[in-house]
């Protein structure tokens, strides 16, 4: 299965043209390999933790494009005078970037060393062997900054990034395929003014919320609508909001029958959902939501044409700081409509972390780079100086400059607070992930169009090409 898969992402980065990185730092190009292996330079016979261990060493990192990166350009310096290790950077936008750093790790040269990623990307490279384990970092206290604090990460974004390789097996153990840097639940935002001008109260409830959709169509003009939620042909329309509200009705993607991965998109829990979503989309969504992505939701709030978001948390933000747009300061959160009040939040999960390509020459100081960008100080500067959200250390989400900041959110922190307990990466871990959600989409959309008879025809079909994606996974091979 290796082998196909490292075809698999070859051949899908060969369908996109490589974008060049939008910013060359402290040198730009291909980071130098080093005669080093990832041995220490110094400190070695005494075991203790030494910053300038790795002094001299060059190692190279590829970042998308992101407020987290940003503010880890801006911390260079500071790093490399800290370290003596040179980094060379790239940043990317994320419509090209996974492809770019596809094809990098699929070469074996260990260049870059570093990477930003998502866990699902994650699932993927690691089964072709492209990602290093950072836990035989994390125990090993000699290479462990005395200040780290690892237990001060929010704990479940850390679990989001282990996965044991099993298709199958949930994440949360296994290796530790990358730390993160920020991450985002998923939630409702609302406009108050739509609200308070319909005399409407936040909808609590699957029930609740169509009752508002109905009720706020229009809203704002002939082109405004009720509810933005994604809707694009992609695997980044299943993963915010729907995935949310799949489990939340006790759906799953997949469970293990024997020694297979078998779907069970088609379930009733399901298709239950799927008429929900369905209908909800029908009554209040976007005429364009078929081509709705992240942005899009984000943008339609900030500009009056939508009177709520379901997606993550921290898209609304971008629009509600002052004078970020038309609508900003009338914009508030609440946790995601439950079917019952009192029901448990249920949220999926999106991390950005930094993970170590496995071929790299260098591990040892990109780990150094890893344990810098990923403690507590840093995170603490990317969230207040960059607005880089939702921070992975609770030092910051305990902090009162972060409360000061988010005074301007109304609800944000106490939506976070009543979900972040029941968030968890909620897709079943399997190196397919991306054909199965994008084609997952693809359904969704068709079923919105009416293409299928049903829901349960559509799922009927997609369960069937789900099961065939999957089908040469062994687990008896594991």
């Amino acid at each position: 299965m290796k082998n196909k898969l490292v075809k698999r992402i070859l051949a899908l980065t060969m369908t996109t043209a490589m974008a060049v990185g939008l910013l060359a730092g402290c040198g730009g190009g291909k980071a130098e390999e080093t005669a080093s292996t990832g041995e220490k330079k110094s400190s070695e016979a005494s075991g203790e933790f030494d910053w300038k261990a790795y002094e001299g060493t060059t190692i190279e990192i590829q970042m998308v494009q992101h407020t987290a990166s940003e503010a880890m350009v801006n911390k260079l310096e500071e790093f490399e005078e800290l370290t003596g290790i040179h980094v060379e950077y790239s940043i990317t936008p994320e419509s090209s970037y996974f492809d770019k750093v596809s094809t990098s790790l699929a070469s074996g040269s260990g260049s870059p060393d570093l990477f930003m990623s998502g866990a699902y990307q994650l699932w993927d490279y690691s089964s072709a062997g492209y990602v290093e384990d950072l836990s035989t970092y994390l125990e090993d206290q000699s290479m462990v900054s005395p200040d780290y604090d690892y237990d001060d990460f929010v704990q479940s974004a850390v679990n989001a990034l282990k996965w044991s390789g099993v298709p199958g097996e949930p994440v949360g153990t296994g290796q530790q395929l990358g730390l993160p840097l920020a991450f985002e639940v998923y939630t409702m935002a609302y406009n108050q003014k739509a609200f308070k001008d319909n005399g409407l109260e936040v909808p609590k409830t699957y029930d609740e919320l169509l009752t508002v959709c109905d009720k706020l169509q229009n809203w704002n003009g002939d082109n405004s609508y009720a509810v933005a939620v994604r809707g694009a042909r992609d695997w980044g329309t299943i993963h915010p909001a729907y995935m949310s509200m799949f489990s939340a009705f006790g759906a799953k993607d997949f469970e293990i029958e024997g020694d297979k991965l078998v779907s069970k998109v088609n379930s009733p829990e399901a298709v239950e959902m799927t008429e929900f979503f369905v209908d909800m989309i029908k009554r209040g969504g976007s005429s364009s939501w078929s081509k709705y992505t992240w942005y899009d939701c984000g943008v339609d709030l900030g500009t009056g044409n939508t009177a709520m978001v379901l997606d993550a948390d921290n898209n609304p933000v971008h629009q509600n700081w002052e004078g970020a747009s038309e609508e900003a300061g009338n914009i508030a959160y609440a946790p995601l409509p439950v079917a019952k009040e009192g029901d448990p939040q249920i949220s999926n999960y999106w991390t950005w972390s930094v993970a170590m390509n496995s071929a790299s020459k260098n591990k040892g100081a990109a780990w150094y780079y890893i344990m810098y960008f990923t403690g507590k100080e840093f995170a603490k500067y990317a969230t207040i100086e960059g607005n880089s959200l939702d921070p992975a250390r609770t030092s910051v989400w305990e902090s009162e400059e972060f409360k000061t900041m988010m005074e301007g959110q109304p609800g944000y922190i106490e939506a976070y607070e009543a979900t972040i307990e029941n968030t968890t990466i909620l897709f079943t871990p399997q190196p397919y992930f991306f054909e199965t959600t994008t084609e997952w989409a693809a359904t969704l959309q068709d079923i919105v169009a009416g293409k299928y008879d049903s829901a349960q025809d559509g799922l009927d079909q997609l369960k069937e090409k789900m099961d065939k994606a999957v089908s040469d996974i062994d687990l008896s091979q594991y």
